[in-house]
């Protein structure tokens, strides 16, 4: 068995999908309609919020950070997998491993973080209305984005040196598209257990955690929904509330499935489909969910379009 000190390997291998050639670029083309539909999307979302004061509020706040948190999370782990494919060259540097490793936990983390606290915003407005100012004052929307983003860029800063102070074995290739953690970490030839363990406490505290608190968020959500009398308070609520979810379970669901599957399922080909789904789908469904089922998000982007192509149209020219 041959070791290696992880500090002296200057680049790393990336298998990605070249065992399945037409599989490959048609997962380069979807990726790439991923990527600037993610792009495009948040983006929009981010101006839209900044330019219309109507969305001057906590929600749009926090939608604002989840919308940048994508921006982010999508480059990191997309854009070097489509530049070497475009370039032939299925490599990456150890210093841009360990950036792209970085960036992608970082986000990753903190979007598990800002869901949360999403979903007390959420429960506050819903439960709480009359005080729902004074709790989610501005002070506090900043607090609650400023801890998620320190929680996120810690746990991810353990976790990536964790990981990289090991020593590998042989060949430096990663069976993956992107510097994704397990697929590192089964590069590593000595024991791994205390990594193992720290890895897992972190994503017992960011995956299972966040979701009872959700869970238990929207449990007293529910509640108070079923007891408006007006069936158009209901729908309102309900329709709010539907966009955040529907986020938390594409989110979780393959965040949990990736990080938490028993030990025994272990399928580096099936990593990789649902690597694709929470680093390319969920980012770029993101933007989209909020839009269509978001009344006041459809009617600020209706305002500035109106406001920035219809109306000099309109506009009587003076005699």
């Amino acid at each position: 068995m041959v070791k290696a000190n992880l500090t002296v390997i200057s680049n790393f291998i990336f298998l990605g999908f070249s065992h399945y050639p037409k599989v490959e670029v048609i997962v380069f083309v979807l990726c790439l309609l991923m990527y600037l539909i993610t792009l495009l999307g948040n983006i929009i979302l981010i101006s839209i919020t900044v330019l219309d004061s109507h969305l001057h509020k906590p929600m749009y706040f926090f939608l604002c950070n989840l919308s940048f948190l994508d921006i982010w999370y999508t480059s990191s782990a997309l854009t070097p997998m489509l530049a070497n494919f475009v370039s032939g060259k299925n490599t990456i540097s150890f210093s841009g491993c360990a950036i792209q490793m970085y960036f992608s936990l970082a986000m990753g983390s903190t979007e598990c973080v800002l869901l949360s606290m999403m979903a007390y915003d959420r429960y506050v407005a819903i439960c709480n209305p009359l005080r729902y100012p004074i709790i989610m004052n501005k002070s506090v929307c900043v607090q609650i984005a400023s801890g998620s983003w320190v929680t996120g860029c810690l746990t991810a800063l353990v976790e990536t040196m964790s990981v990289l102070h090991q020593s590998l074995c042989g060949k430096s290739i990663i069976n993956h598209f992107t510097c994704e953690i397990l697929a590192v970490l089964k590069l590593v030839c000595v024991d791994t257990s205390r990594v193992q363990l720290i890895m897992l406490v972190i994503s017992v505290l960011l995956l299972p955690m966040p979701m009872l608190l959700i869970c238990i968020s929207y449990a007293f959500i529910l509640f108070n929904i079923l007891r408006i009398s007006s069936v158009d308070g209901r729908s309102k609520a309900f329709s709010t509330c539907a966009a955040h979810l529907t986020v938390v379970v594409l989110f979780y669901g393959t965040a949990l499935s990736m990080y938490l599957k028993p030990s025994a399922v272990d399928s580096q080909e099936i990593d990789k489909f649902i690597a694709l789904v929470y680093a390319g789908l969920t980012p770029m469904l993101n933007p989209i969910i909020y839009r269509l089922r978001n009344k006041e998000v459809k009617a600020a982007v209706k305002k500035l379009l109106i406001r920035n192509s219809l109306c000099p149209f309109f506009i009587p020219s003076s005699k």
